[in-house]
């Protein structure tokens, strides 16, 4: 076996399939059907049970791909330090975002890194922050940013955002002219929810239930400005971060603050703990400490 074989055995499991991983790799399926074939008969052992719409691992195949994870990371990770050491200074950032954020300090962020590095090519996944947090937990991407908590055990944080969550209500709601909102007054209420892989799903439930009951959730999105036109369109009430809740149209959506201690959220810069984390990623969480100052 060489490392080729593993590469491409591992990216046949992540991506489910030998024709996606084939595009992921751009190369063939073939090749690529060829190589994992050799593997197996090199090993005498099935690693993948193949069907016309998927593949599963094999008994055999969880341990080989278990050992083939920590051998292609650990290859990454000794090119990613040879270059270093050669003061490569180029390269590129895998970085998740939620969709859920305002992206204004994000994206000014990212300007200025770029005035200082501009071979610094920058790459972003927009997902849920378990998504995100899953993809940094296996190598998938570099950094990201989530909302906290996250384990202490798995990642290295920088927090760097906190805001508090906004009631979002149609004009001609029974709490629209309210200076501000309890939650428990939103007990019989229908709301506009997130889907469960967003972090805020779970805050937003854990809230309603201290409140003494569970939210009524008709619709879901992951869309912020789907999400507030819904409530323009008097289909629910939703709840949505105060950084989004400025660039909203007043005449058709109220935002109301929640009554203390309201639903606080804090965004933190996050990465993987104990593992070499390459240059280009390092300078970019050095540069957010010098432009924020953390929150917690």
């Amino acid at each position: 076996m060489d490392i080729r074989q593993l590469v491409y055995f591992a990216e046949v499991v992540k991506q489910k399939g030998f024709s996606k991983a084939g595009e992921s790799l751009h190369i063939t399926q073939p090749t690529i059907s060829k190589m994992i074939k050799s593997m197996e008969d090199e090993l005498g052992a099935t690693l993948l049970e193949r069907t016309t719409k998927k593949v599963e691992l094999t008994d055999l195949g969880e341990v080989v791909y278990r050992h083939a994870l920590n051998i292609v990371q650990s290859m990454e990770s000794l090119e990613a330090e040879l270059d270093d050491v050669r003061q490569v200074r180029k390269g590129y950032i895998r970085m998740g975002l939620l969709p859920m954020i305002g992206y204004n300090f994000i994206s000014r962020i990212i300007a200025e890194f770029q005035k200082l590095h501009p071979q610094i090519t920058i790459r972003i996944l927009e997902n849920g922050a378990r998504e995100v947090e899953h993809a940094i937990s296996q190598g998938d991407i570099d950094l990201g940013i989530v909302v906290l908590p996250v384990s202490e055990d798995i990642f290295e944080c920088l927090p760097v955002v906190e805001e508090h969550l906004k009631l979002l209500v149609h004009p001609k709601h029974r709490l629209a002219s309210s200076n501000e909102v309890r939650l428990e007054e939103l007990k019989e209420e229908t709301f506009i929810f997130y889907p469960e892989n967003f972090a805020l799903y779970y805050h937003i439930k854990e809230a309603c239930q201290k409140a003494g009951f569970n939210p009524n959730v008709l619709y879901e999105s992951s869309q912020w400005d789907f999400i507030s036109e819904m409530v323009a369109d008097n289909l629910g009430i939703a709840f949505l971060p105060d950084s989004i809740c400025k660039n909203l149209d007043s005449s058709r959506i109220k935002v109301i603050p929640l009554a203390p201690p309201g639903i606080p959220r804090y965004l933190a810069f996050i990465w993987q703990r104990n593992t070499y984390l390459k240059f280009a990623a390092r300078e970019f969480i050095s540069f957010v400490r010098s432009q924020l100052d953390p929150v917690l």
